[in-house]
């Protein structure tokens, strides 16, 4: 089983890494981009046989090592 976990910032925490981003899709010609939030996507490869028993370890793995509370949220999706 697979599950892709998908951590972003949480809104009002700046992100640096999506402003230089943004501002280098300007200089390259890009318009009409209003502005660009950076993430992080793992995935991960479980054992577990169930579906929601798979999306509760992962959620378990996003909440104590992927993704800092105090200032990111995450979405975990899992797929056979």
């Amino acid at each position: 089983m697979k599950a892709i976990v998908t951590v972003r910032l949480k809104p009002g925490v700046l992100d640096p890494q999506g402003v230089t981003i943004a501002n280098a899709l300007g200089s390259m010609g890009y318009t009409g981009v209003a502005g660009v939030r950076s993430g992080k996507v793992f995935e991960l490869q479980l054992t577990n046989g169930d579906t929601e028993t798979a999306r509760k370890k992962a959620e378990e793995i996003a909440d104590k090592l992927l993704a800092n509370p105090v200032i990111e949220t995450y979405t975990v999706e899992v797929f056979k």
